[in-house]
């Protein structure tokens, strides 16, 4: 096989395709096949840098570790990084190229990118025996289909089968399996090939007689039932989305090594940009992690995280509406540990200068760390070794802060005054030593009676969590029917389901 592939659709956002083509990607290297993820157009703020120093998003980077294979651009060639609800961040192949409201993107720029992520996906056809494409949101956006890049268009032109998912947990699934077939043209529907249902609960013989009238309705088969599947912790793709207020970390069911467990409460900030930084803490047994927007609670917090954010002088603002500022300025000063991730980092500063992201000109941080930064149109973008408390530690940059550290002790490319501590690098605490080092300081500062457990390697973690996800598709999917698809495109005669698109 060389060049085959796969479009994984949707019904919804959410509905599960980054988890499906991760686990189609797991399954498939585990039978031998080289093989590769794509998804043409992305919109998220978790990224992730590539080697060659190119942002992509974070759920494609994921799914090349599932595939075991290094992340590149040409998986995620669009990248769209929103700062608004009517703007994103444009990064082509890697490289931011501009800011576009939603109305000039959709209204003519998006097709211009068309040629260039269709031949992203040929060079990795040329190169893979597979490739697993994610589509993204729903392919029936009718509003959307004369520009679309990442669904019916990219399978239209490169005649990819299509395999639509759908989250029977929040309900209506058979409705939006037929609805989001019967909304597509009769040329788009030759390539829907069938359907999987994600995150089914119960017993799967009650689920069979709806298959077989879907069957009956739309000519096309059900290709699994995936079963709800706990503790999974996988990269979300979209921080824009999701709702995180009072959301909790999953973390491994393991009981503290020590007497206490310690709270990590991460401030829930607008434009939050990788959350997934605190992933790693969660994965550590006894460290509880939520995320929050009152001050009353951080009171029992043993550590508070200020994360990423695309708009920090936007974040700024927030935290001193909510009166979160002026509690992260108490902790400070009775010495409990608060870190700050990339914009959280600058947050934490003397001062920022900003005609860049947001335009404000000079704007007053919170004055915790020496630190004053400004804003460069060229964005950072680094994959950044070095050592801490003792520990090799690896990171990622994805920045246009220029941070200028006037004092404190040296901590990674930032600083640490008392149990405040600040750096641009997202992704050290995935480094065990370093963070098994860091929650023993911050469990110290806090006072507990805290011990990291000795062996927790969030490295392995992630490669079970993603044999998760390849036992799934291996146990309660119909590889050898995917395997078909993959290798020989869309079945012949599929039947038009009316009344298409208007």
């Amino acid at each position: 096989m060389r060049g085959g592939g796969l479009l994984v659709a949707g019904t919804t956002s959410d509905a599960g395709k980054s988890v499906v083509t991760a686990g189609i990607c797991r399954w498939l290297v585990r039978q031998g096949v080289k093989v590769a993820p794509f998804k043409g157009q992305n919109m998220s703020l978790n990224s992730f840098v590539t080697r060659e120093g190119a942002e992509i998003g974070r759920a494609q980077a994921m799914q090349a570790q599932a595939a075991r294979v290094e992340p590149t651009a040409l998986m995620n060639p669009v990248l769209l990084k929103p700062g608004s609800d009517r703007s994103s961040q444009v990064v082509l192949m890697g490289k931011p190229v501009g800011e576009l409201s939603a109305r000039g993107y959709h209204g003519g720029r998006q097709r211009e990118l068309f040629e260039p992520v269709l031949a992203c996906l040929e060079e990795l056809r040329g190169t893979y025996d597979a490739v697993i494409c994610e589509g993204a949101g729903s392919p029936a956006e009718i509003n959307l289909r004369r520009t679309d890049i990442v669904n019916m268009g990219i399978a239209r032109a490169a005649k990819l089968p299509v395999v639509v998912v759908g989250d029977i947990d929040r309900g209506g699934v058979f409705a939006q399996f037929f609805g989001t077939t019967a909304l597509l043209s009769p040329e788009d529907q030759s390539l829907v090939a069938g359907y999987l249902v994600n995150k089914f609960r119960g017993d799967v013989t009650l689920l069979e007689p709806g298959l077989d009238m879907l069957h009956g309705l739309t000519g096309r088969r059900t290709f699994g039932v995936l079963p709800y599947a706990h503790g999974l912790g996988i990269d979300e793709e979209d921080g824009l989305r999701v709702s995180l207020r009072g959301t909790v970390r999953e973390s491994v069911v393991a009981p503290p090594v020590g007497e206490d467990v310690l709270r990590v409460a991460v401030c829930a900030v607008p434009l939050m940009s990788n959350f997934t930084d605190v992933d790693a803490l969660a994965a550590e047994p006894g460290v509880v992690v939520r995320f929050v927007d009152r001050p009353e609670e951080l009171v029992d917090a043993d550590l508070v995280v200020v994360p990423g954010t695309r708009g920090t002088v936007k974040a700024l603002a927030w935290l001193r509406e909510r009166g979160l500022a002026d509690a992260l300025v108490r902790r400070a000063a009775e010495g409990r540990p608060v870190l700050g991730v990339c914009g959280g980092f600058q947050a934490l500063g003397e001062r920022i200068e900003d005609e860049v992201e947001s335009k404000a000109g000079v704007v007053g941080g919170l004055g915790l760390l020496p630190v004053r930064v400004r804003f460069a149109p060229e964005k950072t973008l680094a994959r950044p070794v070095g050592e801490a408390l003792g520990e090799r530690v690896e990171g990622y940059e994805i920045h246009h802060g220029v941070a200028e550290v006037l004092g404190g002790e040296a901590f990674l490319d930032g600083c640490r005054v008392g149990s405040v501590w600040g750096t641009h690098w997202h992704g050290s605490l995935e480094s065990d030593g370093f963070r098994r080092a860091f929650l023993r300081e911050v469990a110290a500062a806090a006072g507990r009676r805290f011990v990291p457990a000795p062996d927790t390697s969030f490295g392995a973690l992630r490669e079970e969590q993603l044999d998760q996800l390849g036992d799934l598709i291996e146990e309660h999917a119909d590889t050898d029917a995917l395997l078909r698809l993959i290798e020989e495109g869309a079945p012949e005669g599929l039947p038009f389901v009316p009344p298409g698109a208007p």
